[in-house]
């Protein structure tokens, strides 16, 4: 409904201001009670407070880490002053709120709200990065599905395009990789799985992928080396040369190149300009973490080491911004 047929709308006014009395209060009483605040029934019965003590009340609260309290007072705050100048950054902050809490679609949910009434908003960059990290906040384990990893991955990449001199362009950056990480360690892990079932031809296109989309990730060494190995078990020998080659161009000193080395030895396939691996720091280990015949749904990789954010750094920005 817009604002405009709000206006006009034939309702008794008291009997609205009433109801969103009683439904604010009995919002502040639900998370009161959660958070052990000290307010009672007759403090919030006898008034709604003005609009600035609210605000002012919900940045205590946050300050003091009663989180629960602090998103009652933003949300009470925009129920009763939904003109009020207070209500943008009431928004921003219920966001940020409900992010403390990890109530990720209720901090989406807020910020949303904040970016449709006010685009051009000078906080409209932190507004976008808060939100895209509620999404990062959420990416699953590699195991499952990673529908929310792509989301996260637009978001942060959303603020990388919309603002790009901001000072969450570079975090955003760094987050996306992690995102793109994590995709091509799913991509490794069903390929994976379709080697050890010689499903061959589907290991490998997952592995091509992690070669072609995902060429800046960790996992590129890994595909090139697999891909090696199944176009050996196919009779495929070129192709096999030829990725050992780009594996050796690329990745000279990875123990991954020391595996396809040893294997192509081991068939009599190394051609006489083949170059030998480059010595490490450390001796080439049995890969015996992927041929045990165990299920690699139990050997993926751990999701990214910054899944959970760091809290200190938006501390310290809505502390600069408010």
């Amino acid at each position: 409904m817009s604002l405009r047929s709000i206006r006009n709308h034939s309702v008794d006014p008291s009997a609205g201001r009433r109801a969103a009395r009683y439904a604010s209060i009995a919002v502040i009483l639900s998370l009161a009670a959660c958070s052990g605040d000290k307010k009672t029934i007759n403090d919030l019965e006898s008034h709604v407070p003005p609009v600035d003590t609210l605000y002012n009340n919900g940045i205590d609260a946050l300050r003091d880490q009663r989180y629960a309290l602090s998103a009652a007072e933003f949300d009470v705050l925009q129920q009763n002053y939904p003109y009020s100048a207070y209500v943008a950054n009431a928004q921003l902050m219920a966001g940020y709120a409900y992010y403390l809490q990890d109530k990720y679609p209720e901090a989406v949910q807020q910020l949303d709200r904040f970016l449709e009434l006010h685009p051009t908003s000078p906080d409209a960059a932190y507004a976008f990065y808060l939100r895209a990290l509620c999404y990062y906040e959420q990416v699953a384990e590699v195991q499952r599905d990673q529908q929310g990893t792509i989301e996260a991955m637009n978001a942060l990449e959303e603020v990388i395009t919309r603002f790009p001199q901001s000072p969450y362009a570079r975090d955003a950056q760094l987050k996306v990789d992690l995102c793109r990480d994590h995709l091509a360690g799913k991509e490794m892990l069903v390929g994976r799985y379709y080697q050890q079932q010689r499903s061959y031809h589907s290991a490998v296109n997952r592995y091509q992928r992690v070669v072609q989309d995902f060429q800046t990730t960790n996992h590129v060494p890994e595909a090139l080396e697999r891909l090696v190995e199944v176009y050996l078990d196919l009779g495929l020998t070129d192709q096999a040369r030829r990725t050992a080659s780009v594996l050796s161009y690329n990745y000279p000193g990875s123990k991954w190149y020391r595996y396809a080395y040893d294997t192509l030895r081991s068939k009599h396939l190394l051609s006489a300009d083949t170059p030998a691996p480059h010595t490490g720091s450390g001796k080439a280990s049995a890969k015996s973490a992927d041929a045990d015949g165990a299920s690699p749904l139990a050997k993926a990789p751990p999701p990214p080491s910054e899944v959970r954010a760091r809290r200190g750094f938006f501390s310290r920005v809505w502390h600069s911004v408010f």
